[in-house]
């Protein structure tokens, strides 16, 4: 009896891991990597949000998974420049991107790049830098401080850091019209590029939103982004077109463990 009821429980567990986890895949070695992150330290009290905070200890150790699986970090231009046929992909390229704009990518993401040798990407919301993430409710998502326009230029002079956009407000840009999309992808690119002083060629949807609505997505490509990211999860295929679709993206959450993590590197996805 003992022994059926110990096949019982490995049955169980067996089917329990493999409903929580995709460790079955196929294990991919071709494709775009690109991560998703937020916020990177400890999730302030009353947050509703936790799993878009990841604490410092483990992002060090993914960037540092990175470096010791061979895979190559690459900035927007530098992936750009990969399309246009003026540099060679690496065997095992990765897009380290960040949503948003927090003041923590300044005060705890760039100390680790800049150790370790990792470059990184992040989105900005411009009318929301120097302030604080007023898209959120308070009562969901305390209020954080934002990245300012001298952590920015820091970042971007060091050479580890480029930026793109994430509109001008962060809303939902399929509750908009069509005007003020245009407004939101367009006017975001453009005083970006002023402040910094060099192209903004990548966007982000804010909430993913739009990047498969048709109108929302051609005012994206026609504002003159080289690039296009949605948070569908997965590897995206290479050579990549814009008629493909919005690059994919994987969301690294809080609550991941280091195997999900290898497993999004390796399959594009921890969790059905």
């Amino acid at each position: 009896m003992s022994a059926l009821l110990l096949a019982a429980a490995a049955g169980a567990t067996f089917i329990g891991v493999s409903a929580r986890w995709n460790w079955w895949r196929r294990i991919r070695h071709d494709g775009l990597r690109t991560l998703m992150y937020h916020k990177i330290g400890t999730p302030p009290r009353g947050s509703r949000l936790k799993n878009l905070w990841v604490c410092t200890r483990e992002f060090r150790w993914q960037m540092e998974y990175l470096l010791r699986y061979g895979y190559t970090p690459l900035l927007f231009s530098e992936l750009r420049d990969v399309q246009a046929g003026r540099r060679r992909l690496p065997e095992k390229p990765v897009l380290v991107t960040f949503d948003d704009g927090y003041a923590n990518n300044y005060e705890a993401v760039f100390p680790i790049l800049k150790e370790l040798g990792v470059k990184a990407n992040i989105f900005l919301v411009y009318e929301c830098m120097e302030r604080h993430n007023e898209w959120h409710d308070p009562a969901t998502e305390p209020w954080m401080r934002m990245l300012t326009w001298a952590q920015v230029l820091d970042m971007q002079n060091s050479g580890w850091v480029e930026f793109g956009s994430h509109t001008m407000k962060h809303r939902n840009l399929t509750a908009l019209s069509q005007q003020e999309v245009r407004w939101e992808v367009s006017e975001s690119k453009k005083r970006i590029e002023e402040k910094l002083g060099r192209p903004a060629i990548a966007f982000a949807y804010p909430y993913g939103a739009g990047a498969y609505a048709s109108a929302v997505r051609a005012a994206a490509r026609e504002a003159g982004y080289a690039f296009d990211f949605g948070i569908r999860q997965g590897i995206s295929p290479w050579p990549w077109t814009a008629e493909a679709g919005p690059l994919k993206r994987m969301f690294i959450r809080g609550d991941d463990n280091r195997f999900d993590f290898h497993l999004q590197m390796t399959r594009g996805k921890s969790r059905f």
